[in-house]
């Protein structure tokens, strides 16, 4: 365990020494500085984590030292020795960037808490920047794994477009790694400490998703008892993903086009301009143009929000992907269950690659976790698969005689009947909301009854 090294800077060596030792008896390690050039050239040598300074000093005011010490080493905490009767001193060292101030005399134990308090900041910072790095280091084109052309020049426009401010249209079916591709586009952007917000536009009726996105005044209706923050405004300086978009209802579509335009809009109830700084990425799965041409989708929102396209090929279009992802997925799920991993038999990835996989990379994702669980076997086989994969081999002519949205209806019916209709699970499983599911089987024509 590291030890939180302090630096004592005080004219003074008999409070200077009755600081050292009781820190030492608490653990820490002491550096020690009669003046501020003693103490600076200590910190070009040495890692301190916390500074302990008199006001006094016989070369320069410990007040002018914080702004200097901050830029230099904004992580180094600095608490500030103060006379009694000169708490002003006090206030104005926290207000250029000290930890505390203590007045002279003070008890031990004031001293010690304000360090402990000191000490307890710095582990904090150091392990919310751990996680930083972390989700940094998920979310980056790095970790998309593929050997298709397709897949490999969508990360080279992506990566290309990702410091610009312009919006990012991703379109490609269900599963295909929309939400994946936005993440690394923000986390490899200008904008990637900042927040990343997303919302599923088909997973809220129309009124709610307002609300979820621009928020509301208090009073604005029945039930709105407090101000509600949206999250456009939650993602100021980020970046606002909206995904299924072509599930927005055309009436809240010029509201989105006001805010993608101008960076400003009015929430309900309100009767002034909120201003914004997001950057939009905006995914679906629908053909846009035809929603146009149906009136159900706005032409200026379209060209407003796709000025940079980005086309997701479904998984049938790079077989040559699904050896590796299985392996890589087979690997998470056996380290997740604390699991061998297993051999796999080429007959699996040759059954793999005849399957249409309608669910695209979620799918395969799916049935590698499913076979995962359910076998403890040092060899996975075509025989491990669930019946759907061998279903396909007595039905391939008519599978390619299908269309998207045939075929996409015999995938949802089959989630359903492997969950028990069970539709929330199936939700789920397919990773579309709730209310899609529901508008799409009532268009299949499906009934509970």
């Amino acid at each position: 365990m590291r030890f939180n090294k302090v630096l004592i800077i005080d004219d003074e060596p008999e409070l200077g020494n009755l600081i050292k030792r009781l820190l030492e008896l608490e653990g820490f390690l002491i550096f020690t500085a009669g003046n501020a050039s003693e103490g600076l050239e200590i910190l070009k040598n040495n890692e301190v984590d916390i500074i302990i300074s008199d006001v006094r000093l016989p070369d320069k005011n410990g007040l002018d030292l914080i702004p200097l010490i901050k830029k230099q080493y904004p992580s180094i905490e600095i608490v500030i020795l103060t006379a009694y009767g000169k708490i002003e001193d006090g206030v104005k060292a926290i207000k250029d960037g000290a930890f505390d101030y203590i007045v002279k005399g003070d008890e031990d134990n004031k001293l010690l808490l304000v360090i402990k308090n000191a000490q307890e900041k710095i582990r904090m910072s150091n392990r919310i920047s751990h996680l930083e790095k972390n989700v940094l280091s998920k979310y980056t084109f790095a970790n998309i794994t593929s050997n298709s052309p397709l897949i490999i020049d969508a990360i080279s426009v992506a990566k290309r477009a990702a410091n610009s401010t312009s919006p990012i249209l991703l379109i490609g079916e269900t599963g295909t790694g929309k939400e994946v591709f936005a993440q690394s586009i923000h986390y490899e952007s200008d904008r990637k400490n900042e927040p990343f917000v997303a919302i599923n536009c088909s997973s809220f009726a129309k009124d709610l998703l307002e609300s979820e996105m621009f928020g509301y005044k208090a009073g604005a209706f029945t039930g709105a008892i407090k101000n509600k923050k949206g999250l456009f405004e939650e993602a100021d300086k980020g970046t606002l993903f909206l995904d299924e978009i072509g599930d927005m209802d055309i009436s809240l579509q010029s509201k989105l086009l006001r805010v993608a335009e101008n960076n400003t809009f009015i929430k309900s109830g309100d009767t002034k301009e909120t201003t914004v700084d997001v950057r939009i990425i905006a995914a679906t799965n629908k053909d846009l143009k035809r929603l146009i041409d149906e009136g159900k989708f706005r032409n200026d929102l379209f060209f407003r929000i796709s000025v940079i396209q980005i086309n997701l090929p479904p998984l049938r279009k790079r077989i040559e992907d699904i050896p590796v992802l299985t392996e890589i997925f087979i690997k998470i799920f056996c380290t997740k269950l604390k699991k061998s991993i297993p051999q796999i038999d080429e007959s699996l990835f040759k059954r793999l690659s005849k399957y249409p996989f309608p669910g695209n990379t979620r799918e395969l994702k799916n049935v590698i976790e499913r076979i995962i669980l359910l076998n403890d076997k040092p060899l996975l086989t075509e025989a491990d698969l669930p019946k759907d994969f061998f279903d396909n081999d007595n039905n391939v002519g008519f599978i390619k005689g299908m269309s998207l949205q045939e075929l996409e209806k015999k995938h949802i019916l089959s989630v359903l009947e492997s969950t028990n209709y069970n539709k929330a699970e199936t939700a789920e499983i397919l990773g579309i909301g709730l209310t899609t599911l529901y508008r799409k089987l009532n268009e299949y024509g499906f009934s509970d009854e």
